[in-house]
């Protein structure tokens, strides 16, 4: 995947079939709109992604925006997917001010030779958000491209979103989360060394730093899976500060990984978290704290045997 980014100033030779959107989540809607650009593969156009940096949302409020899917994790996703460039282009005075119309002329069609664009229905670009899907169609019309407008897909009669999806993973549903992404929700990063505390206690973890910008469900126990090197590992794993050994750490992301006794820092991970156990909680001691440690690992077995 060829990524563009932090320039305005590009063209894409090739033909391409282009969705457009902000891809926070990359839940099942989302999954099927990049689906529509992939299939155009087959009739010879290169599939593209185009997304704003930073989003309007942050531009406009000047605040970091939490996300599902982080910058890093997006261009991970797309990759795998087999986009074929990604569009980053950057967010500024300017970019908002661009009327809708010059948006689909300048952008798509000659930055980016788009001969196929999709996006969702509720579609909005350019100055105050005033082009949409009817736009798009009418403009594909007058200049010959095709125009993929795809409905809101609904699980159990709930349209999904990327507001809904955060909304799911704030109350700590991850079964719920995971029907809407197609996927499980997930952390990835570098392994950082941590306290060592679990090593002390026959029970060793690895340790994950979210980004800033990264949205965490609950502080709590999970089960999980880990990917490293390509394989699957069961694990538990607590979102939190460490309440028992100082509670002004970081929030973090620490795992018992099963059956694993590899010391893996600097390594590349993702931990998937598959189930919310139980709440983080502040122990009066650290055999408190070992005990209720080995019972969420002893549970965790329980469940991973059961699924």
């Amino acid at each position: 995947m060829k990524l563009i980014k932090d320039t305005k100033q590009f063209h894409i030779e090739e033909e391409t079939a282009v969705a457009i959107g902000k891809f926070d989540g990359i839940h099942l809607g989302h999954r099927t709109l990049l689906q529509k650009i992939l299939e155009a593969k087959t009739f010879g156009l290169k599939s593209s992604v185009f997304t704003f940096t930073p989003s309007p949302g942050a531009y406009f409020t000047g605040k970091i925006m939490e996300e599902i899917t982080t910058r890093e994790e997006k261009r991970a996703m797309f990759a795998k997917m087999g986009i074929d460039y990604l569009v980053e282009y950057p967010f500024d005075k300017e970019t908002a001010n661009l009327m809708p119309e010059d948006f689909i002329h300048n952008i798509l069609l000659q930055n980016m030779s788009a001969r196929l664009i999709a996006a969702g229905e509720d579609v909005s670009f350019g100055h105050e958000g005033k082009g949409d899907a009817g736009l798009l169609e009418e403009v594909g019309r007058e200049k010959g491209f095709v125009t993929k407008i795809i409905p809101k897909i609904c699980h159990e009669g709930k349209v999904i979103s990327s507001t809904y999806v955060r909304d799911v993973i704030k109350e700590g549903n991850m079964e719920l989360t995971r029907a809407l992404m197609g996927e499980p929700y997930f952390l990835e990063g570098i392994v950082v060394k941590g306290n060592q505390l679990g090593r002390t206690m026959g029970m060793p973890t690895i340790n994950l730093i979210p980004s800033k910008e990264k949205l965490l469900p609950p502080n709590g126990v999970y089960f999980s899976n880990v990917e490293y090197e390509g394989k699957i590992y069961r694990g538990v794993t607590n979102i939190g500060r460490k309440p028992t050994v100082g509670g002004e750490n970081p929030v973090g992301a620490e795992t018992y990984i099963y059956d694993f006794s590899k010391i893996i820092y600097g390594e590349h991970v993702r931990v998937s978290l598959l189930h919310y156990e139980r709440a983080e909680q502040k122990f009066e001691s650290l055999l408190q704290l070992k005990e209720a440690i080995g019972k969420n690992i002893a549970d965790g077995k329980e469940y991973f045997t059961n699924l």
